[in-house]
């Protein structure tokens, strides 16, 4: 039977973006295929604030409106929230949007948008905001659960429905040629020059501890790697995981370019991946920035499954622990040094040759 949806125009399209920074590149094929679909509508992404830079260029996207972070505390926080809700819908309202596409499962998302009267709102039934959606899409489940599903996938399933044709998993992002250029002075000021040596970006954070591999070990994964491969390391991070940064510098005995300290904002972080040889990540948001810039990677997954968060990036290497108990969850000091030196040497080996992006 015919989906009446894909035969639904679109001239002016909001989409509601993931809260996370990592889900935000991955909804980034979804954005393509929606322009592909949608051809000559206006595409509207609404994300949070400080998250805004990592769409920055994207040509599938033709506005960005942010939104910015409450002060949680307070015992009138929840009262606040509510303001900041109706104050946004009021903005959204004056927007002309006639369809809303909402990546997020949250109520708070579907009722943001109903509230601001689109008149169109699809998205998945979860989180029992069926009744505030127009367009309900189920997703699928065996005996109660939700069935392991990647969130590209999951993403591509909303295009799909409204009739994308063109569903590559390929994650896209993109840099100015400033931010391009200010990150090069940066590293540069710090004694790298991409033009006579190679990258390794190290990001050892993340933000539940569970997922971090321990500093101590991504000091002597530095040391290994410079030594065998010449690589020179970089560390990156946010301002809350400053603590884990110093941790690993001083855990190395090589000299380590501390990114954060040298003026990295999210625009300069994106050059910097992108002019990098190779990275070394925890299951978080810089993984799927380096896939988005064709940046090799080797990620590290403990306690998590790659099945959620699979990206299909052909030069992405995948560190689980050594042994796993199926009666004990895996932690990730199962994770040994060798496993990862192991998988960097292999990697750069197998990428050998393949262009690196400050040259593009």
């Amino acid at each position: 039977m015919p989906n009446p949806a894909q035969n639904t125009p679109s001239e002016n399209l909001l989409v509601v973006m993931p809260t996370w920074l990592g889900d935000c590149v991955m909804a980034t094929p979804t954005l393509r295929a929606l322009r592909g679909r949608y051809p000559d509508a206006r595409i509207t992404a609404l994300v949070r604030h400080d998250i805004r830079p990592i769409l920055d260029g994207l040509d599938s996207v033709d506005r960005i409106l942010s939104v910015r972070q409450r002060d949680k505390d307070g015992s009138k926080k929840k009262t606040r929230r509510r303001r900041s809700l109706v104050a946004l819908a009021r903005r959204l309202s004056k927007g002309g949007f006639d369809t809303a596409v909402l990546l997020p499962n949250s109520f708070k998302s579907a009722a943001l948008v109903s509230v601001a009267a689109i008149p169109r709102r699809v998205g998945y039934d979860r989180d029992g905001r069926g009744m505030l959606l127009t367009d309900r899409l189920i997703p699928r489940r065996h005996r109660g659960k939700f069935l392991p599903v990647s969130t590209l996938d999951y993403y591509l399933g909303l295009a799909r429905y409204l009739g994308a044709e063109d569903t590559d998993h390929a994650m896209e992002l993109a840099t100015r040629p400033e931010s391009d250029e200010a990150a090069l002075k940066k590293l540069r000021g710090a004694g790298f020059d991409p033009d006579q040596g190679e990258l390794l970006l190290i990001n050892p954070g993340a933000q539940k501890a569970m997922k971090r591999w321990p500093a101590e070990r991504f000091g002597a994964l530095v040391d290994t790697t410079a030594e065998r491969l010449g690589l020179t390391p970089a560390v990156t991070g946010s301002p809350a995981e400053r603590e884990v940064l110093d941790a690993v510098i001083a855990a190395a005995k090589t000299p380590v370019l501390d990114l954060p300290k040298l003026g990295m904002d999210l625009h300069r972080l994106k050059s910097v991946v992108k002019m990098s040889r190779l990275m070394v990540t925890n299951d978080t948001g810089p993984r799927h920035i380096a896939a988005a810039f064709d940046t090799p990677v080797v990620t590290l997954f403990g306690p998590t499954t790659p099945q959620w968060t699979q990206i299909g990036f052909e030069d992405e290497v995948q560190v689980t622990p050594a042994s796993r108990s199926a009666s004990e969850p895996a932690t990730m000091e199962q994770i040994t040094v060798e496993q990862v030196v192991d998988a960097v040497c292999t990697l750069h080996t197998r990428t050998a040759g393949k262009p690196i992006g400050h040259g593009a």
